[in-house]
């Protein structure tokens, strides 16, 4: 694997540092501080932004469960309050005047460095955030003796309530206090009674620490090392979502402080070294499972020039495996076991309202936050979603008996199954709105647990099928066939439906049966099916579902040869938005498998529309696209996603803006040119389905199939001369390569080769 690293030789700007509240006319500019040149660290249980600057450092922390509730009203537009961040660390040093200036990101390592000289002393900063010992760890070191002096502060917003009114019940308040030499932070959230807290240490090699007043002060050291964890006493579980009252959803017993004091003081008791050692080997553990080589070049120009020369068209390989992976760093970094989901966000906010309140919004960024999870090989990464679902699903029975008993009230029953909509967060899940004035259908919850059928097609894990996929898979069946209508040519049709977010005559626009509502139902029916055949299960509901599945009728074309978003449509463009940013009649071509090379007419329609609604858009659509264009396997056009992704949506520190920021399309974009090089949804693993001619020759190692197979691939001239195919779960292996279709019965635990 090459060396892959964000460099830059100039600290981030001081511009909007103070942007609380989301101002899209303030934050969208190239000089942005924080969304367009901080460098974000993260190990899941909290995301860290480093400025890079050297006068004044500042550490911005955000700790995903320190949450008000989303709010809608005319001060927030869009929906936003949310997400807090938890603090800022200020370390000042007074180096105002500095020469040989560099700082990078490591995404190897996932190390962050910043490095100058002042007064002819090299001086350097090493950051990281540890995941096996939850700690942020800061190291400085000088190549002079007694030269490392500075004071180091905190902030925490003290006391500025969300929506701007006194009594609302929304502040936030903290005290910041010294303590055995150590920094301490603990405040409160008022709305869900949230207790927080952080601690900081700092230990320094000779010189002098002080600490009064809320002010570590070191003075004359050789080398320092600074270490930084926090926690809150939520927990993820079904109290969280079915208790009513707010005040009571998380329990002041659980305060944080215990468990923050015992994690930074087993943290203290180990050298720099010695945590570095146990980051790297946790953190490589899983970074360097997948790699992608589409060219022999390792470049080591600054990120912010590399980006200006792609938009002048100079199409750099290097830049697009940066891309690639740095997507995987920001994974790994905002998704790990023990923490909460990435969010809209990820694991990073500066906003006391942050955009969309940093939500979970399920028709279809959640979606694709975890979609590089399963085919670049980081599965564990989507378990704190599985956990959140978990913890919500109680919740989602009770919305879907009052969706039932409202809507369909002939067909309530014990069981109606369960219900996810859109906006989801980590103390509430959204209800499904009225039918008629709603901007998307109930298939939003079938394109949820598309998620749990792709966990289980990519690793065999037979327990989570047993334990939660099924489950979740026959519940979201369950309500969706109590949703349909009976047509008088026999078809089965999602009597109330809208296509998310679109909007005709300036309303959205509700219907009967549109192709998101149909295509999900048929997807999570096929699914279940599937499931309930994987483990043996044949009942009375998995007969009705055989009965009745190809009565969906999931796919129409249209006049204009094209996928239909509903069914009234006759020619492209005929209802809604022409350029629409989702394009929600194509989810059963990625991520689905309704809509694949099976049926040429049905791939030459996905074209037309692909076409048809254009290719520059928001981020994350840009980047649906891309995967979009790999499922109809033509690589160039997909390729021309990957070009339009890089030169258009991605901010200075490669972030990639709706705008604003949003990490769904840094994810979609390293699923997007995963799915460009292996594909496995048709029943067989398909090697370089997409390949553009850009990318003639290269390699590829560690990407995933359905199956349980990992795959390792070399090719010249756009043809695969060398596959190598790891069994973990000793299925039968149907192996496509060019023309050439090879099946092969394989071991667990075994290496199958084929050279070409």
């Amino acid at each position: 694997m090459k060396d892959y690293s964000l460099i830059y030789k100039k600290p981030a700007p001081f511009r909007n540092d103070d942007l609380f509240l989301r101002d899209h006319r303030k934050c969208n500019i190239p000089e942005d501080g924080w969304e367009r040149w901080s460098l974000p660290i993260g190990n899941g249980y909290m995301g860290i932004n480093i400025f890079g600057r050297t006068d004044e450092e500042r550490f911005l922390i955000t700790e995903n469960s320190l949450s008000n509730p989303c709010s809608y009203n005319d001060k927030y537009p869009g929906g936003a309050a949310g997400l807090s961040n938890f603090c800022s660390f200020y370390l000042t040093t007074g180096h105002n005047k500095v020469k040989n200036y560099s700082r990078s990101l490591n995404l190897n390592s996932a190390l962050c460095k910043t490095e100058y000289t002042y007064k002819n002393v090299r001086f350097l900063r090493e950051h990281f955030a540890s995941y096996p010992d939850n700690v942020f760890v800061t190291r400085i070191t000088a190549d002079k003796e007694k030269a490392v002096s500075f004071t180091l502060k905190s902030e925490v917003s003290l006391n500025r309530p969300y929506l701007f009114e006194e009594g609302d019940g929304m502040g936030k308040s903290a005290e910041i206090f010294t303590e055995d030499g150590t920094l301490v932070i603990r405040g409160k959230m008022d709305y869900y009674n949230i207790l927080f807290e952080g601690k900081l240490k700092v230990i320094a090699e000779g010189g002098t620490v002080s600490a009064e007043n809320g002010i570590i002060s070191v003075k004359e050291a050789d080398s320092v090392l600074i270490l930084f964890t926090c926690g809150t006493n939520y927990k993820s579980d079904g109290r969280v979502f079915l208790e009513k009252d707010p005040k009571k959803k998380l329990d002041e017993k659980n305060d944080p402080h215990k468990k923050v004091s015992e994690t930074l003081k087993k943290a203290s008791a180990l050298t720099y070294n010695e945590l570095f050692t146990r980051h790297l080997k946790d953190y490589s553990s899983l970074f360097g499972r997948a790699d992608i080589s589409l060219t022999d070049e390792s470049v080591c120009i600054p990120t912010d020039k590399l980006l200006k020369e792609y938009r002048k068209k100079n199409y750099t390989s290097y830049t697009e495996e940066l891309v690639f992976q740095y997507g995987r760093y920001l994974l790994i970094s905002s998704s790990r076991p023990g923490g909460r989901p990435a969010n809209l966000q990820g694991i990073w906010n500066r906003y006391d309202s942050s955009p969309w309140s940093s939500g979970y919004w399920h028709n279809i960024n959640v979606q694709m936050n975890y979609w590089p999870s399963f085919n670049t090989n980081l599965h564990e990464c989507f378990l704190p979603y599985i956990e959140y679902f978990n913890a919500y699903k109680g919740l989602a029975k009770e919305h879907a008996d009052e969706y039932i008993r409202n809507y369909f009230p002939e067909n309530f029953s014990d069981d109606n199954g369960i219900a996810v909509a859109t906006g989801g967060w980590l103390y509430d899940m959204e209800k499904l709105p009225d039918p008629k004035t709603g901007h998307s259908g109930a298939g939003t919850g079938a394109f949820t647990v598309k998620l749990f059928d792709d966990y289980y097609e990519f690793t065999r894990d037979k327990d989570f099928l047993e334990n939660t996929g099924y489950e979740a898979l026959r519940e979201m069946s369950v309500l969706l066939s109590k949703i349909l209508e009976k047509q008088e040519d026999g078809t089965l049709l999602s009597k109330y439906s809208a296509s998310p977010e679109q909007c005709h005559n300036d309303e959205y626009y509700h219907t009967k049966g549109c192709a998101f509502d149909q295509q999900m139902i048929f997807q999570c029916w096929k699914d279940t099916l599937k499931a309930a055949k994987a483990l043996g299960i044949s009942d009375s509901f998995t007969a009705y579902l055989e009965e009745n599945i190809d009565k969906l009728s999931p796919v129409l074309i249209g006049l204009s040869g094209q996928i239909k978003e509903f069914r009234e449509e006759r020619y492209y463009g005929d209802i809604g938005e022409k350029k629409h940013r989702h394009i929600s009649q194509l989810i059963g071509l990625y991520p689905g498998d309704i809509i694949t090379g099976e049926n040429e007419e049905y791939i030459k329609a996905a074209q037309i529309t692909l076409n048809r609604r254009g290719d520059r858009s928001t981020g994350w659509s840009t980047a649906h696209k891309l995967n979009l264009w790999a499922r109809t396997k033509n690589g160039n056009r997909a390729y021309d996603l990957v070009k339009t992704a890089v030169s258009k949506c991605m901010a200075t520190n490669l972030w990639d803006l709706h705008p604003p920021f949003q990490i769904d399309g840094n994810f979609g974009f390293t699923a997007g040119v995963a799915e460009m090089l292996l594909q496995s949804h048709e029943g067989f693993i398909d090697v370089l389905p997409a390949l553009p001619d850009k990318w003639d020759s290269g390699s590829f190692s560690g990407l995933t199939a359905r199956g349980g197979f990992t795959v390792d691939a070399e090719w010249k001239g756009c043809k695969a001369t060398k596959i190598s195919v790891f069994s973990a779960a000793g299925e039968t292996l149907r192996i496509k390569a060019g023309t050439t279709l090879l099946e092969q019965k394989t071991e667990k635990g075994k290496t199958y080769t084929f050279n070409l």
